[in-house]
């Protein structure tokens, strides 16, 4: 989606990266907060510094590695932590906890899109916007994806029926490598690129 960048390219693409990183990680950490659990807040996440939500692989080969097979990066950022002990409404407090973060990229999205008509689409600006709408709407897409840690499964744990949610509790210490692993086989990545486009074309 995004092709051959230059060195300029490149750069605005890794500050888009960090900006939309960091709001979706402090929009998940204010949610907390207004739920009730400091948690978060309390071991420094409430906070837009993208260094306090890094991880290496989720933040970092991750996206290098989907920039090169998919020229479009895919990433997620280290969990903000919560305790459901002190989030209202139990699960579905964890569940409105979660969906915060894709949210806030999903509103960016659509903010910047409609902004990219005030620019010409060749123009540095409409550039810019252009790349932060993609970026934001693949970040919608991916931490949807029902697979533990990201946030659709913890959106789907609220409604699953028993079940399900053992199962996901049984795959979850592996959910790191099951997605890199689906990341690599090609027919995963045509079905993220096909819903990234469906959403694309719904935005203003």
């Amino acid at each position: 989606m995004i092709g051959s960048l230059s060195v300029e390219g490149t750069a605005v693409l890794i500050l888009l990266l960090l900006m939309s990183m960091s709001i979706h990680e402090f929009s998940h950490a204010f949610a907390g907060h207004k739920l009730g659990d400091t948690t978060a807040e309390e071991q420094g996440r409430l906070s837009l510094n993208p260094l306090r939500h890094i991880d290496p692989l989720m933040t970092i080969v991750l996206p290098i590695l989907t920039l090169l097979i998919y020229h479009a990066p895919i990433l997620a950022a280290k969990p903000v932590p919560f305790d459901p002990r002190r989030l209202k409404y139990e699960e579905y407090g964890a569940a409105m906890l979660a969906f915060a973060g894709p949210l806030s990229n999903l509103l960016l999205a659509i903010v910047a899109a409609s902004i990219s008509h005030i620019y010409p689409p060749a123009t540095f600006l409409g550039e810019v916007c252009r790349m932060f709408v993609i970026l934001n709407v693949a970040l919608f897409v991916f931490n949807m994806i029902p697979i533990p840690p990201l946030d659709g499964s913890r959106v789907l744990y609220a409604f699953a029926p028993e079940p399900v949610r053992r199962f996901m509790e049984i795959i979850e210490p592996f959910g790191f490598f099951i997605i890199f692993g689906l990341v690599l086989i090609g027919g995963f990545g045509e079905v993220l690129f096909r819903l990234n486009q469906l959403i694309l074309n719904l935005l203003p």
